[in-house]
């Protein structure tokens, strides 16, 4: 029917209620417990993401991203209402600046559907919380005075929701800030409401190159014909696409799961960048899975598919730590002579070091110096500034005062510079 084609008339026929979803799927007694429930998180799905679902199969894996059980509603002991601490890192309302050379900036609450893992539940799918045009100028007046800032992020919700105009009026806004080299997206909408990747949309983004899309891909069924042809029209405009996905028990917690969703990605033209291992967040608990599931995964991917298909298992760290690559391990010792390393087949070799090596000179190199500089500015140079020999520590906090055992002792301060620590008393 010519209605289904059109996105907004997707939107205005989202499922939320049990006598709604009762049509399309069998309810079990957990999943009625949850919708049920007077203060869960906003349910809503798309006709076209509902007729997915297996109506018989409550494990199904598009069923279980999006219809709430009664296990969303338990609380686990390590949940955090904002696990990432976004909020300590936002300088203006809805833009987090974690990175020294990028920021989040958050565009929207509002989704096509709702991921019952949402990182962001305690803002997402509120109506109240929707950010405005005095939000918008802050965050655009901060981007415009922070030089050091060269690559942002629109995200949400889902950036796709907004009225294509204030959209394009963003996007344009920030390609005007010389200093602003790289747009991204990141949307569920080619997924959940592929009908509104139109021709018109693509048009007007692909005014604003370089702009790169994530999109979020958590299992193969999602790719369908209809997905597929709303990828072809992004990356037919030259928008370089990437896939985020989330590690979810029940969901894509196989690696032959895995295996057949990141071929089926490169396929499509779509890059696997990341598999996160799930956030502790409210609701999420039932969804969570050991590390040691995403390293078996990465194990099942490296040297079985094309390296272009393996993405990085990360740990969004909680408490505002960011990203944090988790791998297994393929360098098993070292020399200065030798390294031991081994494959995914476990075979093991070493590689001989070079005998002679002329070291790169930083105090020569203009990179180098202007990336020392930049990261002083920032504040934040972390460990590489250990590495290039300008810091001689990184303490934690209340480490000197830890390390006082007598008077007159004293320990480097965090991040202090080599040339004024004093050598402290030891044990």
């Amino acid at each position: 029917m010519e209605e289904w084609d059109d996105w907004h008339w997707q939107l205005a026929h989202r499922l939320n209620t049990i006598e709604e979803l009762s049509q399309v799927i069998h309810l079990t007694p957990a999943e009625v417990e949850g919708l049920a429930a007077p203060h869960r998180f906003r349910v809503d799905i798309t006709p076209y993401f509902a007729s997915l679902m297996d109506p018989d199969d409550p494990k199904c894996p598009i069923r279980r991203q999006v219809i709430p059980t009664a296990q969303e509603l338990v609380p686990f002991p390590a949940e955090m209402t904002d696990s990432l601490a976004e909020e300590a890192d936002s300088p203006v309302p809805g833009l987090v600046h974690r990175y020294p050379d990028r920021v989040l900036m958050l565009v929207t609450t509002q989704c096509a559907s709702y991921c019952r893992y949402c990182t962001r539940s305690r803002l997402v799918g509120d109506p109240n919380a929707q950010f405005s045009r005095k939000d918008y100028e802050a965050q655009i007046d901060y981007i415009a005075h922070t030089p050091s800032i060269r690559d942002v992020l629109l995200s949400g919700g889902d950036p796709l929701i907004l009225p294509q105009r204030l959209l394009e009026d963003l996007l344009r806004r920030l390609r005007a800030i010389p200093h602003v080299e790289l747009l991204r997206i990141g949307s569920r909408v080619p997924v959940f409401l592929p009908q509104r990747i139109t021709p018109d949309l693509v048009e007007m983004l692909r005014q604003f190159h370089p702009l790169w899309m994530n999109v979020h891909v958590n299992h193969p069924k999602e790719l369908t014909p209809e997905v597929e042809v709303a990828l072809a029209r992004l990356a037919d405009a030259g928008i370089p696409l990437g896939c985020q996905s989330v590690l979810l028990a029940g969901v894509n917690d196989c690696p032959n799961v895995m295996k057949e969703l990141v071929r089926k990605l490169v396929r499509n033209r779509v890059r696997p960048y990341y598999l996160y291992q799930c956030d502790l967040v409210h609701g999420a608990g039932h969804f969570r899975t050991p590390v040691s599931v995403g390293i078996q995964i990465i194990e099942s991917l490296r040297g079985h598919t094309s390296g272009l298909a393996v993405p990085t298992y990360v740990i969004d760290a909680p408490h505002g730590g960011g990203k944090i690559p988790i791998l297994p391990n393929y360098l098993l010792s070292q020399s200065p002579d030798y390294v031991v390393v081994r494959n995914y087949e476990g075979f093991i070799s070493a590689y001989a070091q070079p005998e002679h090596y002329e070291r790169h000179d930083p105090s020569t190199c203009a990179a180098c110096r202007k990336q020392a500089l930049d990261a002083r500015e920032a504040g934040q140079e972390g460990v590489a500034a250990l590495l290039r020999g300008e810091r001689g520590a990184i303490a934690p906090e209340g480490f000197a005062l830890a390390h006082r055992r007598f008077p007159g002792a004293v320990w480097p301060a965090p991040s202090i510079p080599i040339e004024s620590m004093e050598r402290g008393g030891g044990e």
